[in-house]
């Protein structure tokens, strides 16, 4: 019914338990997508079940791609590496799809419970003035930008996604919402990431790249 879809680099400490928490009877493959890790991310995710796809050249966006192009089911769903989201709440965000009522649905950190730590407050307010920027100028309320999502797999490759670094998560939700898709937000739990700092948000240059991207897309596709 779903594959899972996870980018992984160099992320050894958290891949095994993160592996572990998605088997449900929902998750029918796991894909783990890797950018070139130094350490025994492979590995561990080969034993943990997953199946591993080598992407040697480096991309947020183009790993995900890579993952969707690569998928079996009809339903993908995203999810990061790190430990911060929980797997439990795949079920959630499938339902609406698998229901009928949703095209994508979006898991929201910032409308649901986000433990202390968790999110610096510059990722904080980041998500939050992307989102409302989304609201305004494409007539989406939402209130995050998270990478967890569950979408229908045909319809995200009709989407045709350029933007193959940050700016891919981004890119799938305002084109969605040009074309009119069915995009629904649910509230999921957010967690401190596990084995150090964000490779995004832990950084001075992974949070400006990261914000340059993802303002840029929003702005890019206003009138067009």
């Amino acid at each position: 019914m779903v594959s899972l879809i996870i980018p992984t680099l160099n992320e050894a400490q958290n891949i095994a338990l993160v592996l572990s928490q998605t088997k449900n009877e929902v998750v029918t493959e796991i894909i783990v997508v890797d950018g070139g890790s130094s350490d025994e991310t492979v590995a561990i995710a080969e034993a943990g079940g997953a199946r591993v796809i080598i992407e040697p050249r480096r991309g947020y966006g183009l790993a995900c791609d890579t993952g969707v192009k690569n998928a079996a089911e009809e339903i993908v769903v995203f999810l990061d590496a790190d430990g911060a989201n929980d797997p439990a709440q795949v079920m959630d965000l499938i339902t609406p799809i698998t229901r009928g009522e949703a095209d994508m649905v979006l898991g929201s950190r910032l409308s649901g419970n986000i433990a202390p730590g968790a999110m610096p407050w510059h990722q904080h307010f980041g998500n939050w003035l992307s989102a409302r920027l989304i609201t305004w100028l494409y007539g989406l309320p939402i209130t995050d930008l998270g990478p967890f999502r569950a979408v229908e797999r045909q319809k995200l490759l009709s989407l045709d996604l350029q933007d193959m670094t940050y700016g891919y998560p981004t890119e799938m939700i305002v084109k969605a919402a040009r074309r009119g898709w069915r995009i629904k937000e649910l509230p999921v739990d957010y967690y401190p990431r596990s084995g150090g700092k964000s490779k995004i948000s832990g950084t001075i240059r992974g949070t400006f790249l990261a914000t340059t991207h993802i303002l840029s897309t929003i702005f890019r596709y206003v009138k067009h």
